[in-house]
């Protein structure tokens, strides 16, 4: 199996591409700036806009941890759209890591948690586009992907437990009531989907035990 990880030196991307190594996968990364890569990796260089069919045809998961710089909030629907785009009737999977704004907080469906979040709010705009991008992305036809989101608090810094649930399109808590995941612990979840391929044209969700 044939592994890209777009964004590999980002927060979750390096800690997604680590992972990835330590199970000895094969494993390419897609970055803008190849300098910043910490590990020795096979690598494309390239800006995620200007990757074609052609350049991601050859893997069989490709890997979406591209994060937005700030004011540029939008690039999390653009990006999505262009890679969706670019991979519509490949065989080509595609695996994105999302965020905790596009998960339902009513057993109806009717509210999502980026519902709740004031308009004024720093982290708005960051959280909008990711669950429009979601919203686009379940519209496209013929295409392989996986939508993983972390728990509300995508913990950058915390340890690597090895214990995770992974759960529906809810936001989910974990066994002392906090909904929070490490991003290490999220990596693990999200190459366990990679080698297990369960939940295909699926949004699913990743909480701490």
């Amino acid at each position: 199996m044939k592994i890209a990880i777009i964004g590999a030196t980002g927060h979750a991307g390096s800690l997604i591409l680590k992972e990835a190594l330590a199970r000895h996968l094969d494993v390419t990364a897609i970055v803008r700036n190849a300098k910043k890569l910490t590990v020795t990796v096979p690598f494309i260089e390239k800006d995620l806009y200007d990757l074609t069919t052609e350049d991601l045809v050859p893997f069989d998961v490709v890997i979406d941890a591209f994060n937005a710089p700030a004011g540029k909030e939008d690039m999390h629907q653009t990006s999505l759209a262009h890679l969706s785009e670019i991979l519509t009737n490949t065989s080509t999977r595609l695996l994105v890591v999302g965020g905790a704004s596009s998960l339902f907080i009513d057993p109806e469906k009717t509210t999502r948690m980026i519902d709740q979040v004031p308009e004024d709010a720093p982290f708005y705009p960051t959280a909008f586009h990711m669950s429009q991008a979601l919203v686009h992305l379940k519209d496209t036809k013929g295409l392989r992907w996986t939508y993983i989101s972390p728990a509300a608090f995508f913990n950058p810094t915390g340890e690597r437990t090895g214990k995770y649930q992974l759960d529906d399109d809810f936001l989910h808590k974990n066994a002392q009531g906090e909904s929070v995941v490490s991003m290490a612990d999220y990596a693990i979840a999200l190459i366990d989907e990679v080698l297990a391929d369960k939940h295909e044209n699926e949004h699913v969700s990743v909480v701490s035990q």
